[in-house]
């Protein structure tokens, strides 16, 4: 399994540390976006969307989007219930994660580190703070009576979270004020074959 990726992309570590809990070996293809490296024509041929992460399987055929990924890698796996209730509340929590926290928390990062807080994006950096804090916030009070997000047991909905929550930070985000968030982040760094983001 061939896995093209941006190392320093929350969405694409997302299959790094899945990979890494699984034990699931592949070959890592680094591919730089601000180089236009994902609109090459070869690429697109993979991903017309020209987006990562992508998998590439041995049969040739091509898998897209980073959590219908990370559900596809966790089958059968203990990262994903079988219990149709908990398989649709991961469900929940990565829908979440892509439509009200990482348009925000990734958005405002990639502004800082990828693009160095340019003049003319500063005033879309302030503006994604509020709905960052805001999913900020929905986060901890789940997690002020949950150790995971869903049945209390590590899945790939705290991966898909994850992500970009645990480099906050880097898009101007303070956790200090987030005990149960530093708490959760801590606990999923103890899971067996965790791996670090390296960017």
């Amino acid at each position: 399994m061939n896995i093209y990726g941006d190392s320093k992309s929350g969405n694409c570590y997302k299959l790094q540390l899945a990979c890494a809990n699984l034990g699931i070996e592949y070959t890592w293809i680094e591919l730089n976006i601000l180089n236009k490296e994902t609109q090459s024509e070869e690429f697109l041929s993979k991903n017309p969307n020209g987006k990562i992460p992508i998998i590439e399987l041995s049969s040739a055929e091509v898998l897209t989007e980073s959590n219908a990924i990370l559900n596809y890698l966790a089958d059968n796996s203990t990262l994903l219930p079988t219990d149709p209730l908990n398989r649709a509340k991961v469900l929940q929590w990565q829908f979440f994660e892509q439509y009200s926290h990482e348009p925000y928390v990734a958005v405002a990062r990639f502004i800082e580190k990828y693009l160095g807080l340019p003049e003319e994006r500063l005033l879309e950096y302030k503006q994604k703070q509020v709905g960052g804090y805001k999913a900020l916030d929905i986060m901890e009070q789940h997690l002020s009576t949950n150790l995971f997000f869903v049945n209390d047991t590590y899945s790939i909905a705290d991966i898909s979270l994850y992500a970009y929550t645990h480099v906050a930070n880097e898009g101007g985000f303070d956790l200090s004020s987030y005990p149960n968030i530093k708490h959760w982040l801590t606990r999923i760094g103890q899971q067996p074959g965790y791996r670090p983001m390296h960017n």
